[in-house]
Parts: C-alpha cells; structure tokens; sequence
C-alpha cells in the first residue's frame, strides 16, 4: 500500500469499524473542535456502514454522558477526546501554552490578580454545576473582571491549564463548562515517559505512517518529547517511506476511500507537517482561509477535490475541476446522509 491509503485507513476513511463516537476519537486520540459542527461532521464517514441512521446526536449523547469531552489541549486548540484520555494528555500539552496564555491575558488588559480572581470566581460557580460561557461571563462581569475582547476566553483557557475546568455536557446546544474533578474525577499525577510513548502510540494509530515532526506538529509538543515517546515503542514500529508505522495494522480489502463530504477542520487535514499527500498545493488556498480557517472538503479518489457549504440547510457543492458522472452520483447521496445526520 501507498503512503495515501495506510494513512486514509489509520484515520478510519476506508473501510471503517467503528461502532460509537467513541470508538472514533480513540482511533484518532484528540479531533479538532473549535468548530462543533465540524467535530461532529468528522465522526460521520469514520462510522461503520453498520452503524444505522447514524446522527450528530450521537455526538452530544457522549458529551453529556460524559464519555467525550472537550478542552484546549493539542496546539493549543480545542479538541474532542474521550475522557480517560483527557488527564495524560492535557499533562503532555498544557505545559507549553501557559507562555503564550500569560502573554494574552495582559494583552487583553487583565493584570494577574485579575486572572486569579477571575479562575476563583469560576470555580466557585461550577461548584454549583455546568455553566455556558455566557452564563460565566456574566458572574466574572458582575465583579469587575474583565471580559471584553479576547480576555474571557483566555481566562478560561488560564483556569482549563491549571486543570481545573473542561467543557462537558451540552446546555441548550452549547459546550457547557464543568470542573475536572466533578466531571471526571480526582485526578492522579501523570507518569511523562509512559505518557509520551502513549502519545505516540496513539498517534500513529490514527495517522501512521508518520514522522518524529508530524507527532510534534500535531500535538503541540517540542521535537524531544516526540522523539522520546516513539523511541519507547520503537519495538512496536517498523520504518518504510521515511516515516514510522506501528507493526500491527489491518490491510484494506479496497484501495480507495469512497466518496465522502468532510467537516471543516477535518482531521486528515492536521496531522501531518503538510498535507500534499491529499490536498495540492495550489488548491491550499481554496480549503484554507487567510485567518486560518480550515472549510468543509470533498474527498475523492484519495483526494481532496473541493470545498462544499450548506446555506439554509442544502448542501452546495464546489468542486475544484470538473468532476465525473459517478462522483457527482455519490455527491449526491453523501449530501443525503450529511443532511440527516445533522438533523
């Protein structure tokens, strides 16, 4: 098999298995989510075909359940994972955002009293139970502490570093924050080493063939720890095409993905240092925007082939060069399948 077919199958886009959302994101470890439609878009096509009607309810059952969960963790980006994952992981990668987080917060005017203050004031009201950001801004607003901009955010993000606060349950169709400790229990201090080779065991799980600087690049972490954590499972991995793989991995019975519509900030556009595997260079500018947003795309032929967008609920469609009559075919049946799953 070709780099582009182990890498579609790691990442569950051909011939997928899995059973729940679940089962999705322990495949892939941690799935980008600062655009909800698009976390729960990405579960879709990596959902057994024996899974029926599947929905993005599903989606919202787990986080209510509490078996997913959502915080800023990889890049420092919000991400979907299962909640025995959250501790290791935020262990590895929350470290080297608390710069960059000190740095925003007294751009954004909140002095480190304030930021104190304000992780106080949040705590004490989930101590009450889940609450929206709105809901949060309000209490931090009510005292003084300053929400304007960019400062909330990087407060809460300032308390979910401390390990104190992550995004559980949905309230009225939004992530509603909760404390780590009601939500998932006392946590334990986390062992690095056996942390970094789970990283990159997982890692390469759902994206070998892989190199040392994809698994850095992915998840936020410096090149030291990436190597360290794959020279731990060195004896579970094999080398070909410069990169590494683990030595276990079921062949695919196809060699192509099939046709699918993909959620912006799809996880096969980010676990790479680049992705010309799958997406040309000269369509980059298509699929990504200047401001760094990543758009919905259309996978064919192991391919990105375009970008797609749903106004008023009805899937629209553009292609990047024309496409033939039997893609244009299963377009039109994955546009089906989107709009029911979305509800």
């Amino acid at each position: 098999m070709d780099v582009t077919t182990r890498r579609l199958l790691a990442q569950g886009l051909i011939e997928p298995a899995a059973a729940t959302p679940g089962q999705v994101v322990e495949t892939l470890l941690a799935v980008q989510a600062q655009d909800g439609r698009g976390a729960r878009l990405a579960i879709r096509p990596r959902l057994s075909e024996r899974v029926t009607e599947p929905s993005a309810s599903m989606v919202d059952a787990a986080l209510d359940e509490g078996s997913l969960v959502v915080n800023w963790l990889n890049r420092g980006t919000l991400h979907l994972v299962r909640a025995e994952d959250h501790g290791w992981l935020h262990a590895l990668t929350a470290p080297r955002q608390a710069t960059a987080n000190q740095t925003r917060l007294r751009q954004e005017g909140v002095s480190e009293k304030q930021a104190d203050r304000g992780v106080g004031m949040i705590v004490d009201r989930l101590k009450d139970g889940p609450a929206t950001r709105g809901e949060l801004k309000e209490v931090l607003a009510a005292e003084g502490v300053p929400v304007a901009g960019q400062a909330l955010v990087h407060i809460l993000l300032f308390a979910s570093l401390q390990g104190l606060i992550l995004r559980g349950p949905t309230l009225g169709g939004e992530h509603a924050f909760v404390l780590v400790e009601d939500w998932l229990g006392p946590q334990g201090e986390v062992d690095l080493e056996l942390a970094a080779a789970e990283l990159a065991r997982r890692y390469l799980t759902g994206h070998g063939p892989a190199t040392d600087r994809d698994l850095a690049r992915w998840a936020g972490v410096n090149l030291g720890l990436a190597r360290k954590g794959l020279a731990a499972i060195a004896g579970e991995t094999v080398e070909a095409d410069g990169c590494l793989e683990l030595k276990e991995k079921p062949a695919p019975t196809v060699a192509e993905a099939p046709v699918r519509l993909l959620g912006a900030f799809d996880p096969v556009l980010h676990g790479w240092t680049d992705r010309a595997w799958i997406l040309p260079d000269e369509e980059t500018r298509k699929v990504v925007t200047t401001n760094g947003i990543f758009r919905p795309t259309i996978l064919a032929g192991d391919r990105i082939v375009g970008t797609w967008t749903m106004p008023s609920g009805r899937v629209e469609l553009a292609p990047f060069g024309k496409l033939d009559r039997e893609t244009v075919a299963a377009l039109e049946v994955e546009a089906e399948m989107v709009t029911r799953y979305l509800g």
